[in-house]
């Protein structure tokens, strides 16, 4: 194997897959012709500068992701746009033309097709809850998570917010949770979700110690991936006003989420930790351009009642 191919191979797993480039200081350099292969340089003409030689991605055999999750190509630091597919270029058929109006036209089906407001997105983890439960209807809250749920409801009514709905896992955890919180948020519509309960989005980089077979992997990720797509997104164009949405499900979930949502290596999900109760605040613009104003607050929680459960 090459020097140079070594040293690709090196950082693409130092990087856990998403290396894009990656810079191999090197010496002298022959220069290349139009075709690819080193030109002969006339007798005294002055040697390349040393610099750096940047390896592309195909030059190292990074493992490929799963199917369902889209990579932007490009260099670092790159932001797709249109990530949500809500981009109003991508919601009109473009050759679909009026003859006579043309560019003025597709002016107007543009502006008929952004968003004009922005969505908040609250995302609570559920609270403390029974491990020793062998079922999942077994693992209810403990007394403990019962008071954290009241702390971060009462956190959300403090806020002054309107809130649009509570959406929540369909598990006996995050049910319970949203059930007391609810309680501080009257007239707040709740709904339940079987794409929001708790699995293994993806293979975590670097990799944990405790295995877990390709196929939970598989079969999770398809799922969560398929909350993401279904509820993290801008606003739609016919959404007049500002909105204020919460969601209560769990740690995994909520850790692929804001990764997906700020187009993180997704696989990082597990270098973040979030605890029971906590709120995690993102916030998408009509533009499409994602912020994320706090991840795992419990600030508003006595010391004595946090937990990572």
């Amino acid at each position: 194997m090459s020097f140079r191919r070594a040293l690709a191979l090196a950082a693409c797993g130092l990087a856990g897959g998403s290396v894009l480039f990656s810079a191999v200081g090197v010496g002298k350099q022959p220069a290349r012709g139009a075709g690819g292969d080193a030109e002969t340089r006339s007798a005294g003409a002055p040697a390349p500068a040393p610099g750096l030689l940047l390896l592309p991605p195909a030059a190292a055999s990074c493992p490929a992701a799963p199917g369902w999750v889209e990579r932007a190509a490009g260099a670092g630091g790159y932001w797709d746009s249109n990530w949500d597919r809500r981009e109003p270029l991508a919601l009109i058929n473009r050759k679909k033309k009026n003859e006579e109006t043309g560019e003025e036209e597709l002016a107007s089906r543009l502006d008929h097709c952004k968003a004009k407001a922005t969505r908040h997105i609250f995302l609570i983890r559920h609270s403390q809850y029974n491990l020793d439960g062998r079922i999942d209807k077994d693992r209810t809250l403990t007394q403990l998570g019962r008071e954290q749920a009241e702390l971060t409801g009462r956190r959300l009514a403090s806020l002054g917010l309107k809130f649009d709905t509570i959406i929540h896992s369909s598990m006996t955890r995050a049910m319970e949770t949203t059930d007391i919180i609810s309680k501080h948020l009257p007239g707040v519509k709740k709904i339940s979700t079987d794409l929001l309960r708790e699995g293994a989005p993806i293979e975590p980089v670097p990799p944990v110690s405790h295995w877990k077979p390709e196929a939970v992997y598989y079969e999770d990720g398809a799922r969560i991936e398929a909350a993401f797509r279904n509820y993290i997104h801008r606003a739609d164009a016919k959404q007049e006003e500002d909105s204020y949405e919460i969601f209560v499900c769990h740690a995994n979930v909520i850790r692929y989420i804001v990764c997906r949502a700020l187009q993180f290596p997704p696989e990082g999900w597990l270098r973040m930790s979030l605890n029971n109760g906590s709120i995690t605040h993102l916030v998408i613009r009509p533009s499409g351009r994602v912020a994320l104003r706090t991840l795992g607050d419990t600030g508003f929680m006595p010391p004595d009642k946090i937990t990572r459960t």
